[in-house]
């Protein structure tokens, strides 16, 4: 039985894709391997993003080549798509393969085999229409599982080379993602992640269907227990929407809008397409709709002209939207963006001092949010176990070593919550199902728990059945 290796860099699509082209050499006969063992084929779905993924890609390509030099070696993903010439010339590169025809994966993977030539599969990918179809009927080793429900992104923020690595907007057809979620829900995940590279856009290029809609058909899948939107834009969000969110039992309590910049020539510059004041006013109508709901942003900071005053107009202005978590990247120059063109570029250490203040504010926003929820019973779904690197604490024991093997998962508002597993209760019963958890403490990234009983399948499917879409229905506690 052939052997195929995979290596994932960067986002929760490029995972998915790396899951579904497994999905495609498992029916071809191959069985998986892990990545520094000897196999037939590796499999590197690369990420650029920043100049930094470009460098760890190549370091991974590398690396493939060294554990076995006689495998075929594929690159396929971000990277290989805007560099295809470059990932090429990296010896041992046998096929290089652009993120719109990763279905033919298996077929060039023979050919090149056969006629023992490298070979590049990469077009125009700003000339496709068409979303690849994927599916992935099952998940290894996850509690959760993504569905990708588009690629692509139209916006072209002036900081992001991303629309050149995966195209324009291309929607899934709403008939394939109903029916891969219902698949995925009758194999028993309590928690359905959509995702995409732009996931707010979903339906910009289908006629009158946009995520509102979407997301009232899935409401009715009788066995799905509750979904969560990776992420949408502010400029997506409309009256439509709104309404959906709010009348919706499914939907999770937890928004990521990207925010980037709390200043209007910064969101101007980044070609962000909107400004502060309707961000602020979409966050209150959401909130008046939802409320108590969680919403968490990326914030970039030293990005081009930004001045000592623009940032702390991004400062407070973060404080005042009361986020319950921050992403916070430095702007990093990417060749081939318009900005790393700009010549007002901030120095390396005023990036890292802002970037400091940021991570200290995301710190009291998270606490602040948490501490509210104290007392309060959340429903989590148990991931993994407890890990706390660096500080004496064996995997799946509590925090500050307390004793008792504990879990860690996400409530529907993505608060990470441990909790310790009772005594009589067999920890892999509860991984990946619905536990009802007391928040008893609130901290940092993580918020410590009493476990307060299992939501029963028959319970799970009970209500998730009677959850249909109507204007009476309360928002899931």
């Amino acid at each position: 039985m052939p052997t195929v290796a995979f290596h994932t860099l960067g986002c929760k699509v490029n995972f998915y894709d790396t899951e579904a082209i497994w999905r495609l050499f498992k029916a071809a006969g191959y069985q998986q391997v892990p990545f520094d063992e000897r196999a037939d084929v590796y499999v590197i779905n690369t990420c650029t993003v920043t100049n930094t993924g470009d460098r760890k890609s190549r370091q991974m390509i590398r690396r493939a080549v060294r554990t076995n030099p006689d495998a075929t070696v594929v690159v396929t993903g971000c990277y290989a798509q805007v560099a295809p010439d470059e990932v090429a010339k990296i010896a041992g590169v046998d096929l290089v393969v652009g993120n719109d025809r990763k279905t033919q994966i298996v077929r060039l993977v023979e050919q090149v085999q056969r006629e023992q030539h490298p070979y590049q599969a990469v077009g125009n990918i700003l000339k496709t229409r068409e979303f690849e179809e994927m599916d992935v009927p099952f998940f290894e080793e996850r509690t959760r599982a993504n569905l990708k429900i588009q690629d692509g992104c139209n916006n072209f923020c002036t900081f992001c080379i991303i629309p050149y690595a995966r195209g324009l907007i291309r929607s899934r057809k709403p008939e394939n993602i109903v029916a891969q979620a219902t698949k995925l829900a009758k194999a028993g995940y309590r928690e359905i992640v959509l995702t995409g590279i732009h996931t707010g856009g979903y339906g910009a290029d289908l006629d009158g269907y946009r995520l509102s809609h979407l997301l009232e058909e899935l409401e009715r899948i009788d066995e799905l227990y509750r979904v969560r939107i990776s992420s949408i834009e502010a400029s997506e969000i409309d009256d439509r929407l709104i309404d959906v969110l709010g009348r919706s039992r499914k939907v999770c309590r937890h928004l990521h809008i990207p925010l980037q910049a709390g200043h209007d020539e910064v969101l101007r510059r980044m070609n962000r397409h909107y400004r502060v004041a309707e961000y602020a006013d979409k966050l209150a109508r959401l909130r008046a709709a939802l409320p108590d709901v969680a919403v968490t942003t990326d914030v970039i900071v030293g990005f081009p002209g930004e001045t000592d005053a623009y940032f702390e107009a991004s400062a407070a202005f973060v404080r005042e939207m009361a986020f319950s978590q921050l992403h916070v990247f430095p702007y990093s120059p990417r060749k081939g963006t318009p900005a790393a063109r700009f010549t007002d570029q901030v120095p390396e250490e005023v990036k890292e001092a802002r970037v400091q203040r940021m991570l200290r504010l995301s710190e009291d926003l998270a606490r602040t949010y948490a501490a509210a929820h104290v007392g309060r019973t959340l429903e989590v779904i148990p991931e993994e176990p407890l890990h706390l690197e660096g500080r004496g604490v064996r995997p799946g024991q509590g925090p500050d070593g307390r004793p008792g093997f504990w879990l860690v998962g996400h409530a529907d508002n993505y608060l990470k919550v441990a909790f310790p597993v009772p005594d009589g209760v067999a920890a892999e019963t509860l991984m990946g199902e619905v536990c009802r958890v007391v928040l008893t403490e609130a901290g940092g990234q993580v918020q410590v728990g009493r476990f307060a009983g299992q939501v029963t399948h028959a319970e799970v499917d009970l209500e998730a059945a009677g959850a249909v879409l109507d204007t009476a229905a309360p928002v899931k506690a």
